[in-house]
C-alpha cells in the first residue's frame, strides 16, 4: 500500500523538468521567468516599498506538499517562496489550503482538508522566524511589527461536500479563517459552482446555514469560482460582506470565472471585495483564445477527473495530481502576452464602477496564472505599482489596492 510517507519520498526525487514539461505542453514558446526583469521607477520603488501587500490568494504550499522542501527556502521553481514574496513587499497573503477535484469522487476532500491544514500548520512552525498563523486583522499588524509574515488559512475547494457544520468548526478550531463556497470549479452539495451545470440554482437551505454559521465564527465567506445564482444569494444571506478573493470582469473576458458588472456593484454596494487574480486568461481575451486554442479546451474543464481517479486510494490520487504543482501559467508569444499596463486597466474598469475601497490583489501565484509580459514572479509585484503610478494613482489609492482595503474588510469580518 502506497502511505503519504512512501509516496513523498518518491514525489522528492521526481525531476522538476517533468512538471515543466507538463506546463510546457501549451507552446513552444520561452518562459517569462527566462527573460530580463523590466525597469521600474524610482519613484514607484519608493512607494511599492513603503506599501505593505495583502495577498488575498496564494498557493504557496502546494509545491512543498507535494514534492517536499519548506515554505521558507527559496527557490527557483513557481512563481512563489517567502523569500520571493518578501521582496515583492509581501506583508500577509491568504493561504490557500487547495482541495482539487481530484479528491472528490471517492469522498477524499475531507481526510485531504485535513492533511493540508496539518501541513500548514506545520510549516507555519517551522519557518516561525519569517511567517505566523493570523486569525484576525489585529494579528495580521502585529505580526508585520514584529517583521513577519501573516498567513490566514483559506480553503479552496471542498473541506465536505454535504457542508457538515461540525466539520466546519473543528477546522475553525484548527485556524481556519476563511473558505470558498463553492467546490472549487465543481458543486458542493449545497452551492452550485461557476463551471459545472446548474444543480441548486444558487444555494439549498442547509447552503444557507453554511453561510450563517460563517458568519456566527466570524469566518470570511469566498464566493471566488461561485456561480452568479451563488454570488447573489450568499451576498443576501450574509449578515457582513463577502469577497471574490481571486476575480475578474467578465465585461472585459465573457467567461462564468469572471463576475458581470451586475454583481459586482451588489457586492460591493454591501461592502465587499473582489481580489484581482493576477492572470491574463481572466483579463486577456486575446491571450486567453490563444491559450484555450493551444490547450484545445478551456482552464477549467476537469470532466475527466472521474474516469482518471475511478478506484484509486488518496496516495494515489496524490501522486496522479502531483506532477501539476506548482501550476504555472502557459508559455505565449509577445503577439497576444498582457502587458502589466492590460491588467490595471482591469482595475480601474471596477474603480470607475465601484470605486477603490471595493479592489484588492488576490494574486494566485503558483495557482495556474500567466503573468504579463515580463513579470516572472511575485518580486516583480512593483511593476503594477509602477503602472498604477503612470495611469495617475494616488498613493493612497495605491495603499488601499495592495493591503488597506482587505485589511479592513478582515478586521470587519473577523472582529466585529
Amino acid at each position: 500500500m502506497i502511505t503519504r510517507r512512501k509516496f513523498l519520498s518518491g514525489a522528492a526525487l521526481a525531476p522538476a523538468a517533468l512538471r515543466q514539461a507538463l506546463w510546457a505542453q501549451d507552446t513552444p514558446q520561452d518562459s517569462a521567468a527566462n527573460r530580463p526583469a523590466l525597469r521600474v521607477s524610482a519613484r514607484a520603488r519608493a512607494v511599492h516599498a513603503r506599501a505593505f501587500v495583502f495577498d488575498a490568494h496564494v498557493h504557496a504550499l502546494d509545491r512543498e506538499f507535494y514534492h517536499g522542501g519548506g515554505m521558507g527556502d527559496r527557490t527557483t521553481e513557481g512563481q512563489w517562496d517567502l523569500p520571493r514574496a518578501r521582496e515583492g513587499g509581501v506583508g500577509a497573503f491568504f493561504l490557500s489550503v487547495f482541495i482539487p477535484e481530484e479528491y472528490y469522487p471517492s469522498r477524499f476532500e475531507t481526510k485531504q482538508a485535513l492533511r493540508r491544514v496539518d501541513h500548514a500548520l506545520r510549516q507555519l512552525e517551522l519557518n516561525r522566524d519569517q511567517v505566523e498563523l493570523a486569525l484576525n486583522a489585529d494579528d495580521v499588524e502585529r505580526i508585520r511589527a514584529q517583521g513577519k509574515v501573516a498567513a490566514v488559512l483559506d480553503i479552496e475547494g471542498s473541506y465536505d461536500l454535504d457542508g457538515d457544520l461540525g466539520v466546519l468548526r473543528d477546522l475553525y478550531r484548527l485556524g481556519l479563517r476563511s473558505a470558498q463556497v463553492s467546490a472549487h470549479n465543481w458543486n458542493q452539495h449545497y452551492a452550485d459552482a461557476c463551471c459545472s451545470p446548474a444543480q441548486w440554482h444558487g444555494l439549498t437551505t442547509h447552503g444557507r446555514e453554511v453561510i450563517r454559521e460563517m458568519n456566527r465564527l466570524h469566518m470570511v465567506i469566498n464566493i471566488s469560482h461561485s456561480s452568479d445564482e451563488t454570488i447573489s444569494q450568499v451576498i443576501d444571506v450574509s449578515d457582513g460582506p463577502v469577497i471574490a478573493t481571486h476575480h475578474g470582469l467578465r465585461s472585459v473576458n465573457n467567461i462564468p470565472r469572471n463576475m458581470p458588472d451586475w454583481l459586482l456593484k451588489k457586492l460591493a454596494a454591501k461592502g465587499g471585495l473582489m481580489g484581482f487574480q493576477i492572470g491574463s486568461e481572466f483579463h486577456y481575451p486575446p491571450e486567453y483564445a490563444y491559450i484555450t486554442a493551444q490547450r484545445k479546451r478551456t482552464f477549467w474543464d476537469t470532466s475527466s477527473i472521474p474516469d482518471q481517479v475511478k478506484g484509486k486510494t488518496i496516495y494515489e490520487v496524490d501522486r496522479l495530481v502531483a506532477p501539476q504543482f506548482p501550476m504555472l501559467g502557459s508559455h505565449v508569444p509577445d503577439s497576444v502576452s498582457m502587458t502589466v499596463d492590460n491588467w490595471v486597466s482591469v482595475v480601474d474598469k471596477a474603480i470607475d464602477m465601484v470605486g477603490e475601497d471595493h479592489v484588492a490583489f488576490g494574486s494566485d501565484f503558483d495557482g495556474g496564472p500567466t503573468l504579463a509580459r515580463g513579470m516572472r514572479d511575485v518580486h516583480d509585484l512593483p511593476l503594477i505599482t509602477d503602472a498604477m503610478l503612470r495611469r495617475g494613482y494616488s498613493e493612497e489609492r495605491i495603499d488601499k489596492f495592495w493591503s488597506g482595503n482587505l485589511l479592513r474588510f478582515f478586521h470587519q469580518v473577523t472582529q466585529s
